[in-house]
């Protein structure tokens, strides 16, 4: 007798629906297979959803995941990937005929057909899970009969293009968990900080309920009705068999425990630098402007893609630290720290605190970085034109006939040393040790400006054709960035040949198929090695003896570098290298002065930490 009743519901829903299909037949007439659908505008790309991007560091470890277009979480899972217990709680509560139907489960339709008459209204819907995707992607949520008879026919040609768990797949990473968690994994991950595979039976179970009504259940809000529908998910999940009595018990008597987590961006100095290199990269790599490269870059993000830096963790985080040991809360700070044997950018850090997505110093900001900049604009072209020893002397002292206009004005042979000393005559390396500005002056004269400036051309340093182009360049009054003084620096540490570092190592698509690298570029020699030999031993007795000599790092190998103070102690900075690394540091008021901090050199410090 039940077989007849279900086979006559069967029947009877049949002739309902030729007579509801003559009734929509505007909308079906409108509406393609999916074959059509397919061979025009939705694809199988289209059926890929749209999931969290990742940066990665240098250890492997993800640093930071990037939402899609709209703010959507999603960590997409291959079906090979998606927990047994998750596919059977779902089956088991969504559609437990998943495995048998062609698409639509007609003994289901008919059940909530005769309800649905009986009530005069659209009180339930027996959609299947391949229903439900049809739903999602290619129709609306209305409850009408047309929109059903299309999600029908949009079902069954699914089934018939992808195999179930295909189609499991694409369910179990699209529907949504509330509190902006789309699939699975972002909700575990939301809810429980933990992986999909992680979870206990329990846990499945219990964000298996929150899609049904993630407003009703949202377990944030609504724990305890969240809990009741993990109850009701258990049961079926028993009833189809796939948990035992005991299983269920334990299931049951588990307390839920919620742990709120949030999008990883461990280090959003780093990340928010990797995604302004990524734009150049695109740039560089297709030929695009600046929008269009932007519009790629979203497009890419909203895929999901995974993009592979140089970033060294513990490095990272030892920089930034150093910041809060050596600076107050009212100064501001800087640093970039490069990998010298592959020029990769390993460390960056704003300061104290960054808000990803708002002005970094290491990259935005132009300040004068003093006397380390003298290396680039002075002694380098100094000794690449004249092939001078640095030993050569010179006179350190301020001409005696200086009006006190002209020392105002920096005029060539009238800048005052630091604390108005007066070393009479110094070989190079006494001057530069000790960052005497008359010899600084005379070297840079002795070249020409525009000579020297032009040795400077491969770094690009923004502001220089925007300034007063004069004597005073000398004395490291041109407003650069940390950015544009590490890259400078870094070439000290390949005998003169000069390659941009980069952070990217490779961007890759969800198929782990390479899509962006930088192209290996043709070394630059900006120098020569004798020259490059010379300047890197003058920086080694900067640290050993001179203005550096407060440096105590511990190393076998090679270190040095230059210190900088600007007029009135506005800036202090130091860049230098290491064997294996290079960096530099910039520390300063956004308005003020820092003399007050000169004495404990946390320019000096914060390079160490960087380096060390």
């Amino acid at each position: 007798m039940k077989t007849f009743f279900g086979w006559f519901f069967i029947s009877f829903f049949a002739i309902g629906s030729a007579f509801l299909f003559r009734s929509a037949s505007s909308e079906v007439s409108a509406v393609q297979t999916i074959g059509q659908v397919v061979g025009s505008h939705i694809d199988e790309e289209i059926l890929y959803l749209s999931s969290n991007s990742t940066i990665y560091a240098d250890n492997g470890q993800i640093v930071a995941e990037i939402p899609s277009e709209g703010g959507i979480n999603r960590s997409y899972l291959p079906f090979e990937q998606l927990p047994e217990t998750v596919v059977h709680a779902f089956v088991a509560t969504e559609d437990r005929r998943f495995f048998q139907h062609l698409g639509f489960d007609a003994s289901g339709m008919a059940r909530a057909l005769i309800t649905n008459v009986s009530s005069g209204e659209i009180d339930q819907g027996a959609s299947t899970i391949t229903q439900q995707m049809v739903r999602n992607i290619f129709l609306d949520h209305s409850q009408t009969y047309q929109r059903k008879m299309s999600e029908l026919l949009y079902a069954h040609e699914l089934e018939q293009r992808f195999s179930k768990e295909e189609i499991l797949e694409l369910y179990l990473n699209s529907i949504y968990f509330g509190n902006h968690a789309y699939g699975i994994e972002a909700a575990s991950q939301l809810y429980f900080s933990d992986h999909s595979d992680q979870l206990s039976l329990a846990q499945v179970a219990f964000l298996t309920s929150i899609p049904n009504n993630p407003t009703v259940y949202n377990p944030f809000t609504s724990m305890e009705n969240t809990n009741k529908r993990k109850e009701w998910v258990l049961q079926k999940m028993k009833e189809e068999g796939y948990i035992n009595e005991a299983e269920f018990d334990d299931a049951i008597s588990e307390t839920i425990e919620l742990h709120r987590s949030s999008l990883r961006n461990l280090y959003p100095d780093y990340t928010d630098f990797v995604k302004k290199e990524f734009l150049e990269l695109i740039q560089a790599t297709e030929g695009y402007d600046e929008e269009a490269a932007q519009e790629r870059l979203n497009e890419l993000f909203k895929k999901g893609i995974r993009i592979e830096t140089a970033l060294e963790p513990n490095r990272q985080h030892a920089l930034k630290e150093s910041f809060y040991q050596e600076l107050p809360a009212d100064v501001e700070g800087a640093s970039i720290v490069v990998r010298n044997d592959d020029r990769r950018i390993v460390a960056i850090s704003h300061g104290r605190e960054f808000e990803s997505g708002h002005f970094m110093l290491a990259v935005d900001s132009y300040r004068p970085h003093g006397s380390a900049f003298k290396p680039l604009i002075d002694f380098a072209p100094y000794f690449e034109k004249t092939g001078t020893s640095i030993d050569q002397v010179v006179n350190a002292n301020p001409s005696d006939s200086c009006t006190q206009q002209e020392r105002d004005k920096r005029i060539l042979g009238c800048v005052a040393n630091y604390n108005d000393v007066l070393p009479g005559s110094v070989t190079l390396r006494e001057a530069f040790k000790h960052s005497y500005n008359i010899p600084a002056q005379q070297l840079l004269n002795t070249v020409g400006i525009e000579e020297a400036i032009a040795y400077l051309e491969p770094f690009q340093f923004k502001k220089m054709h925007d300034e007063q182009r004069d004597i005073s360049l000398a004395l490291g009054t041109l407003d650069v960035s940390v950015y544009e003084m590490v890259q400078a620096y870094q070439t000290f540490a390949h005998d003169g040949f000069f390659t941009p570092a980069r952070a990217i190592t490779g961007v890759y698509d969800e198929h782990l198929d390479l899509l962006y690298q930088w192209p290996d570029q043709e070394e630059k020699q900006v120098w020569s090695k004798e020259t490059n030999d010379k300047i890197r031993t003058l920086m080694s007795e900067v640290v050993q003896s001179g203005t550096g000599r407060d440096i105590r790092l511990s190393t076998n190998g090679y270190i040095g570098g230059k210190t900088g103070t600007t007029n009135d102690y506005r800036d202090l900075t130091f860049s230098g290298m290491t064997d294996d690394y290079t960096a530099t540091v910039w520390v300063g008021r956004d308005t003020g002065y820092v003399e007050d901090l000169s004495p404990k050199r946390p320019a000096m410090n914060i390079w160490e930490a960087a380096v060390r």
